[in-house]
């Protein structure tokens, strides 16, 4: 298991190394050599005989000038570039060791390899005066770039002030980072790799699932087994959408699930007979035993936003002891009803709503979630006792304790209709007996890399939700070999 944080555990863990003996300058040396050796190699990768380093005033940029010490001391052309006039004392300090040259200005020549070393974590507004200059010089530069810590510019959150730079490699000082799994820090990170300095978290992270972390809830099936042993779900969706119902009922029929039933509105259900050979297809008019006896029940999916479908809700809430997964219409009605029904609860619920879908349940705003996700999906789960999963191009999922970052997808499930495909497949995971938290990172883990199998295939424009159905196998057996 992989864990990531956030700045200010990054922050506690740092004050405690030096709390137990580790002075800030040794730490700082250790960042450099971090740095320097990750460099050097890049260096060697891109055939590069020269390198500027572009520093700020604070300790992001003296790990900058004990790095290009470190190059200089080997003979490479070190240039560093810094425009602050006040500096940190550790970075006051790593500059007057420094014995390469030092530039007080933007140089008008090119460069083939440039080390941003402005800013590190808890950057709180966007780059202005010198400090965007630097950024915006590294962008125009054509240069390949590497960042120290994170791109500057990045916030914790992973949101991209503008500018931002835009880096081939990030370097990431002595813990993952949340910021550069969250948001746009999957896109202007390139690839990342973890600088170890010493020192060891204090508070447990933000879990990153791996194959190896979901091929646990895939064991081999045992000869001696039926359709019961793997569970039943039920999906409530397609009253005002016919194309989620069955979106949702095909990704739970690929999930492992012993037993899929589709309910759909008696509208609906002459058009839905044979589309879904696999499904036991039904109307919906009360909670009978086949659905109080299932093991989850996934609700939403197209279904619109009405008074009956809250009424669904509070009933399901009030009597139903399995798992839950509300999704789409759904959080959309609790959020235009009212929320009060999840206190009154008898099941396992999980939430899937993306951040509007999320701004509609909490009342923050779009940009305040996107800004802060984790905080606030944990908020919400603490106040309603749920697990919430707040999609994204790298979804969070919490229980209100435990924090997961899933860091598989891509680009091509971004198109209508990947959701309800997702809820059905969480659905049929969470049928199988896997609680919540863990059946969520599990679903959101094959999801992803059903998409990017899907992209391999297909390109990042061409599949549809449909086609992510069909990948959905390919990652299982993926899982399973």
């Amino acid at each position: 298991m992989i864990y990531s944080y956030s700045n200010i555990q990054f922050r506690a863990a740092d004050d405690r190394a030096i709390a137990t003996g580790t002075s800030p300058y040794t730490l700082m040396e250790r960042a450099g050599k971090a740095l320097a050796d990750a460099v050097l190699v890049a260096m060697e990768k891109q055939k590069a005989l020269d390198v500027l380093f572009v520093c700020g005033s604070g300790n992001n940029g003296g790990d900058g000038f004990v790095a290009a010490q470190i190059l200089y001391n080997k003979g490479i052309y070190v240039e560093v570039l810094c425009l602050a006039t006040r500096l940190s004392p550790l970075c006051t300090t790593a500059m007057a060791r420094y014995q390469g040259d030092l530039l007080g200005r933007i140089p008008r020549r090119r460069y083939g390899f440039i080390v941003d070393c402005i800013f590190g974590t808890g950057i709180s507004r966007a780059p202005a005066g010198g400090e965007k200059e630097l950024i915006d010089f590294i962008n125009r530069s054509g240069a390949y770039v590497v960042s120290c810590d994170l791109p500057s510019g990045l916030s914790d959150g992973g949101v991209a002030y503008d500018p931002c730079v835009r880096a081939n490699e990030t370097v990431t000082i002595g813990l993952m980072k949340n910021a550069l799994l969250l948001s746009d820090g999957a896109d202007v990170a390139g690839k990342v790799t973890v600088g170890d300095i010493g020192i060891q978290p204090t508070s447990t992270g933000a879990e990153v699932w791996g194959k190896n972390d979901v091929k646990k809830f895939f064991p081999k099936k045992k000869s001696n087994s039926h359709k019961g042993t793997y569970g039943s779900s039920c999906i409530f969706a397609g009253e005002a959408f016919s194309g989620a119902a069955f979106l949702a009922a095909g990704a739970c029929l690929k999930s492992g699930a012993g037993y899929t039933r589709l309910y759909v509105s008696e509208e609906l259900f002459p058009s839905a007979v044979g589309k879904l050979p696999s499904c036991i297809l039904r109307t919906y008019h009360s909670l009978d035993n086949e659905i109080l006896d299932a093991d989850s029940v996934g609700i939403g999916m197209g279904m619109g936003v009405t008074d009956r479908l809250y009424a669904m809700l509070s009933q399901l809430l009030f009597v139903y002891t399995g798992t839950l997964v509300i999704d789409a219409d759904a959080l959309n009605t609790l959020g235009a009803y009212g929320m009060d029904i999840l206190k009154n609860k008898s099941c396992n619920v999980v939430l899937t709503p993306h951040p509007k879908e999320f701004s509609r349940l909490c009342g923050k705003s779009v940009r305040s979630i996107l800004r802060d996700p984790i905080p606030s999906a944990k908020e919400l789960a603490q106040a309603y006792g749920v697990t919430v999963l707040l999609k994204g191009n790298r979804t969070v999922i919490t229980d209100g304790d435990r924090v997961a970052i899933n860091a598989t997808g891509s680009p091509a499930l971004a198109k209508g209709g990947s959701g309800d495909v997702f809820s059905g497949l969480l659905t049929g995971t969470a049928a199988r007996g896997i609680p919540p938290f863990e059946a969520a990172c599990t679903a959101a883990y094959v999801f992803g890399r059903a998409g990017e199998l899907a992209a391999e295939k297909m390109g990042e424009y061409a599949p549809d939700p449909s086609d992510v159905v069909e990948y959905i196998p390919h990652a299982l057996k993926e899982i399973e070999e």
